[in-house]
């Protein structure tokens, strides 16, 4: 029972970190001091809350109430007038955008509304640096139960629940376990994929930086089924603060007898080491990550065997990403009938996604499959910023496709994703709006995946970068008719060809968006226009008769493009002119437009 009568939970996680959280705990700390009060009233920083958009985030408990977007001179007033006085300060609490009206407390926000926690039940509730409040909440119970069960029964548990593995391939994680379990050697090891590449995901960042200990506790219940006496995280090194809780978990748990030799009092012996990588997006196929763990270079290798019967240093090996580990636990203590009943028939259980783009509420979010993608986006979202229209959402990152208005009542899960398209992915899911161009979108995706290509097999090696140089031919206005049948043709040979799973979905934006917007492909080589204005090649600018000859246009041009008198019409010379928009952001008249 802990002798606090109140608690102040701030954000820990990286986001709010660079939103000076750290300064804000230290004025909460110095504020009680100065209050008399730090025997009734803790300060924890916590891991992520999710609703980064409105971080920094502090919630003071008992009584759940939630301040957003709170700054370092913000808590004095939370001391004294909360903590002391017992009100609520109204200016730093969420402001419901619809009703204009104070919500304190998170559980009435519609941004958590329709969430379901499992893989993040403890990010935001718990000191994530202290093993003693991840126990408090029914840490490594799940451990010490299936310490009382045969490898068998565990991996049978696993299968009941219908876990899919959460990185991407969604393959059945029971079964891919049992698979390890039934190779026999000497040595076997247990790997927790942690090298989340794809651009605005930050999933597993937020579950390593929040619960690590989540992490600790499944490796070792996967290497008590498998018969592994050896885990490895693989990390980028690009993720210093979930490497840092990470490797204070892996000690903590070493000091309480939960890693190491006998674990619990028992025959079973378990333990952890990091790994860490160099941010190369193709070792998040377990292949190439395997390689790049044994110190080769992260290229991917042809199936079979698979891992699970060669894998580190021609040892079985099971590997899972992060979030499919954090749903263990929870699956051994509570039963695979109550993780079974979550979800759809096919995709059971929640999933993880990071929404970002063009959305009202960026975050992180955790929902029931088989959620449809419009009460995401606007239920949960909030719809789509400055009351833009909603033009596609991208998921499954750079192997995912864009899916539009017409999809938006399609319940996701890992089938109908794919049938529309796309793919799940790790859970990346990127909102646009009509200001998009799909093109460019497109050109986007395959600058990263031509970037990221390991250049082991020829189809992702050269034809990422055939596709990359169509793509910057149409969006500059010189493509062709004949280009699009080049760009249908090559993708296709490159899903059938490339070794894997980078080079086999790197065509799915370039396919989802001729699909889906033809129209703005034929505009940028027919008309050459970029519909949505952002394509700078086919821009121009334009001074119009509004003009009043003020000179700040000129004055803010960085190439000297604009000329005229004062209190004269001035005029853009379209040559020099590179399309940056300056001119037009400063013109306090409106004589600038775009065509």
């Amino acid at each position: 029972m802990s002798k606090y009568t109140m608690h102040i939970l701030v954000c820990g996680g990286t986001g709010c970190l660079s939103s000076q959280s750290n300064e804000i705990v230290d004025q909460l700390i110095a504020h009680i001091e100065e209050a008399g009060m730090s025997e009734e009233v803790q300060v924890l920083k916590t891991g992520c809350f999710g609703f980064c958009e409105k971080g920094p985030i502090v919630k003071i408990l008992p009584d759940n109430t939630f301040y957003v977007q709170v700054k370092p001179e913000d808590a004095e007033e939370i001391v004294k007038e909360h903590i002391v006085k017992g009100r609520k300060v109204p200016r730093l609490l969420y402001e419901d955008p619809t009703t204009e009206e104070h919500v304190s407390d998170s559980k009435h926000m519609d941004f958590y509304k329709k969430q379901m926690r499992v893989a993040l039940r403890n990010c935001g509730f718990i000191d994530p640096d202290n093993i003693e409040e991840y126990i408090a909440r029914d840490g490594y119970a799940a451990l010490a139960k299936v310490l009382t069960m045969t490898q068998e029964e565990v991996i049978n548990e696993v299968k009941a629940s219908g876990l899919r593995g959460r990185g991407g391939g969604g393959f059945p994680t029971g079964l891919k376990w049992e698979f390890a379990y039934k190779n026999k050697a000497d040595q076997k090891y247990v790997v927790c994929n942690a090298d989340e590449g794809d651009p605005g995901a930050f999933m597993d960042r937020s579950i390593l930086e929040g619960d690590p200990n989540s992490i600790v506790e499944a490796m070792a219940i996967c290497g008590y089924a498998i018969g592994a006496t050896k885990g490895l995280v693989y990390i980028r090194a690009e993720y210093p603060l979930a490497i840092k809780r990470l490797e204070s978990a892996i000690h903590s748990a070493r000091e309480y007898g939960l890693l190491g030799d006998n674990i619990m009092g028992s025959d079973f012996c378990f333990d952890i080491d990091i790994r860490f990588g160099a941010g190369a997006f193709v070792c998040g196929e377990e292949t190439a990550l395997i390689h790049s763990m044994e110190g080769m270079r992260g290229e991917p290798t042809t199936k079979p065997p698979f891992p699970a019967a060669s894998g580190y240093w021609g040892k079985p090996t099971n590997v899972n990403n992060v979030e499919t580990f954090a749903n263990i636990p929870v699956i051994i203590l509570k039963g695979a009938e109550w993780f079974s009943k979550i979800g759809t028939e096919k995709s059971k259980g929640t999933k993880v996604f990071a929404l970002a783009g063009k959305i009202n509420n960026v975050g992180l979010i955790e929902v029931p499959m088989g959620i449809t993608l419009r009460e995401v986006i606007y239920d949960i979202g909030g719809g789509i910023k400055n009351g833009k229209q909603f033009k596609a959402v991208q998921t499954g990152g750079p192997s995912g496709g864009c899916l539009t208005v017409k999809d938006l009542d399609t319940p996701i899960d890992f089938d109908n994703l794919i049938a529309k398209g796309s793919m799940m992915g790790s859970g990346g899911m990127i909102v646009l709006d009509e200001d998009d161009c799909m093109p460019a979108v497109a050109k986007f995706y395959l600058e990263f995946t031509a970037e990221e290509s390991c250049g082991k097999c020829t189809p992702c090696r050269i034809g990422t970068k055939r596709l990359l140089e169509i793509l910057e031919k149409i969006t500059a206005g010189k493509g062709s008719e004949e280009d699009l049948k080049v760009l249908k043709e090559l993708s296709e040979v490159i899903k059938d060809t490339a070794l894997c799973g980078l080079g086999q979905t790197a065509p799915n934006p370039v396919l989802s968006t001729l699909t889906t917007f033809e129209d703005e492909y034929l505009a940028h080589i027919y008309d050459h226009k970029c519909p949505a204005g952002q394509c700078s090649a086919l821009l121009q600018y334009h001074i119009t008769e509004q003009c009043k000859g003020c000179t700040a246009c000129a004055r803010v041009c960085p190439v000297g493009a604009i000329s005229g008198t004062v209190k004269a019409l001035h005029t853009i010379d379209q040559e020099k002119c590179i399309k940056c928009g300056a001119c037009m952001d400063k013109c306090k008249f409106a004589a600038i437009v775009r065509e």
